[in-house]
């Protein structure tokens, strides 16, 4: 589809109990909602593609979660834990379809807090179907590590070592300051060059970005390690479509190898693509979302 023949997003802020959140908009009022969730270390703007080819079934919404975009920019990491982040979610739901459930398709760091969301007992019936992509639920996570450790096997032990060197970065955003440098000095203006050189993906450079790769850490030292070492039973209260990139460098498929185990009501579809599906093949991902 060519983006230069269709409608732009309109932009419009949603009121928090935290703060003020942007919302993009596209596809026509009302069709079913679909409230897209992007994650790290993206905004809203990495849907454009996959929007414009949901828009003609679907009105579809996106938000820059806190932290990213033009929303609003807390500084300290507790405000980034998933329950200030189901707040936003709340609030979103609650502004773009106050009587019926909406259709939750969210990736990476969006997906992680979207089960946050399709597992909260006080969002059930607001939630008609869930979408994710490369983002596990961090509760989940926890207890696939304590099950391969409690049942030691060779395949189960391999299977951790290869997730844990796929989640390098994880460790190195514990680190006081050097990631928020980073971004800020180098990475900000050199993303979308990483992007082109490591995975073969354009993106186009957007002013926001050294910000939104800076604080989203506080997304990782919020929550990671305080969820998975305490996990909390969590089951899905609204069918579930998992999509598997096979080539994702950082989410290794036998992470989500328990899932049946949370989730009543699951279906689970294997993608020949990498982390970044939502940007290299939209139209394949809006299509298996649709389907």
């Amino acid at each position: 589809m060519n983006d230069t023949m269709t409608p732009p997003s309109t932009t419009s802020f949603v009121q928090a109990p935290g703060g003020r959140l942007a919302l993009r908009r596209w596809g026509t009022t009302g069709k079913p909602v679909m409230v897209l969730v992007h994650g790290y270390p993206d905004n809203s703007s990495k849907w454009e593609a996959v929007a414009q080819h949901l828009r003609q079934d679907f009105d579809v919404v996106a938000y820059d979660v806190r932290g990213a975009g033009e929303s609003f920019k807390p500084q300290a990491v507790a405000d980034y834990k998933l329950a200030r982040l189901t707040e936003d979610f709340t609030a979103i739901i609650n502004a773009v379809s106050p009587d019926q459930p909406v259709h939750l398709v969210a990736h990476d760091w969006g997906s992680v807090q979207s089960w946050e969301f399709v597992t909260e007992p006080a969002l059930a019936g607001r939630i008609a179907s869930y979408t994710s992509c490369s983002g596990p639920s961090l509760d989940h996570v926890g207890f696939w590590i304590r099950d391969r450790l409690r049942h030691p096997s060779l395949s189960g032990l391999g299977q951790l070592g290869l997730q844990s060197l796929k989640s390098w970065y994880i460790y190195f955003f514990q680190l006081p300051w050097l990631p928020e440098a980073l971004w800020r000095r180098v990475l900000g203006r050199h993303w979308p060059g990483l992007m082109r050189w490591v995975e073969g993906t354009h993106i186009e450079p957007r002013a926001s970005q050294a910000e939104d790769g800076a604080l989203g850490i506080n997304l990782y030292r919020a929550n990671v390690f305080a969820c998975t070492m305490r996990p909390r039973e969590r089951f899905a209260h609204a069918p579930v479509l998992l999509l598997v990139a096979l080539k994702d460098r950082f989410i290794s498929p036998a992470l989500t190898a328990d899932l049946a185990r949370w989730v009543p009501k699951l279906t689970r579809r294997e993608l020949q693509a990498g982390h970044w599906v939502t940007l290299q093949q939209p139209q394949v991902f809006a299509q298996a979302v649709r389907e």
